[in-house]
């Protein structure tokens, strides 16, 4: 890194904080990691556990000292903890958070500070798990892991670099994307799996003559579900902090399981070799994506997806 970062501030000890201020502290990133959390008892285990250096008694205090502040809070705590930690906040040190929604966090630091810092860098490591609290950290939990920054125009550009710099050092993929379309997309890839998960168990889970179902599963049930295990405060606030994005993700889907519905309904085969088809081909191509190799997407048109005689609006 171009500037030495001698302290570092991590608000909120949970699975990303934690891992955060571990991987720092693991890889001799930074002089001295301080951890801050509204429940002490995280901040002791995460001392214990050799997460961080030291804990703060004063949060004001700590951010003063502190060359880079990570914050690492539910998303729907970040404007209440912009505007208590404001007054200390030096001009010169690095502001960041690893909040999975872009948009409300930079609408909340524009009616704290009037203007948004140009040191704020907003960012949104893709990785986690199912387990929470500082317990959990993982020094290696970014290694080959995205992490998308949604910088303003008015960032600094250093400021840019330096995070940028920083999550490479813990083995992250750094990406560059505009908030409102961080939002969007991730509304599509990650929000909206997770409330159909949420949905499926709680519906499933409601049905006396169901437990069968939980009982016998098959791998796929299991896979898919899986992520119903995740925070449910956490998801509460993503999808008030997310509303719009996802309500636009949810009519879609809907939009497709009722065209899908109706195929069986009305047992139209092609339809349903049609959907199933081009499904199976898209998986395979976002497949390779995530191995890094693909280059081209199939156009809808190209006979290898194209769509089965007789099916209603096949591009949709």
């Amino acid at each position: 890194m171009k500037r030495t970062l001698n302290k570092v501030l991590v608000i909120g000890l949970g699975l990303i904080g934690g891992s955060f201020a571990k991987a720092l502290k693991a890889r001799h990133l930074v002089d001295e990691v301080i951890g801050y959390d509204l429940h002490p008892a995280e901040c002791e285990l995460g001392l214990q556990l050799g997460v961080i250096d030291k804990q703060a008694t004063s949060l004001l205090d700590a951010v003063a000292e502190a060359d880079l502040v990570m914050l690492a809070v539910p998303v729907k705590a970040m404007e209440s903890l912009l505007e208590t930690i404001a007054p200390a906040l030096r001009s010169d040190t690095l502001l960041t958070d690893a909040g999975s929604t872009k948009m409300n966090i930079i609408e909340a630091a524009q009616r704290v500070f009037s203007v948004v810092p140009g040191n704020f860098v907003p960012g949104h490591p893709i990785a986690g798990a199912e387990k929470s609290g500082v317990s959990a950290a993982n020094a290696d939990l970014f290694e080959r892991h995205k992490v998308i920054l949604t910088p303003l125009p008015d960032t600094s550009s250093l400021a840019v670099t330096l995070i940028s710099e920083l999550w490479q050092s813990l083995g992250a993929e750094v990406l560059q994307m505009e908030p409102q379309r961080h939002d969007e997309v991730l509304a599509a890839t990650s929000h909206l799996p997770h409330l159909l998960a949420f949905s499926l168990v709680d519906t499933l889970a409601h049905e006396e003559e169901n437990k069968d179902i939980f009982r016998y599963a098959a791998g796929g049930f299991r896979d898919f579900t899986r992520i119903a295990a995740s925070d449910p405060v956490m998801w509460h606030d993503i999808c008030q902090a997310n509303r719009d994005a996802l309500l636009d993700q949810i009519d879609q889907f809907t939009t497709g399981l009722s065209r899908l519905r109706q195929a069986i309904d009305t047992e139209d085969g092609q339809t349903l070799l049609g959907i199933f088809t081009r499904a199976r081909i898209a998986r395979e191509y976002f497949s390779t994506l995530l191995t890094g190799t693909a280059y081209e997407l199939p156009s809808p048109n190209s006979p290898s997806i194209a769509p089965v005689k007789g099916e209603d609006n096949p591009g949709e």
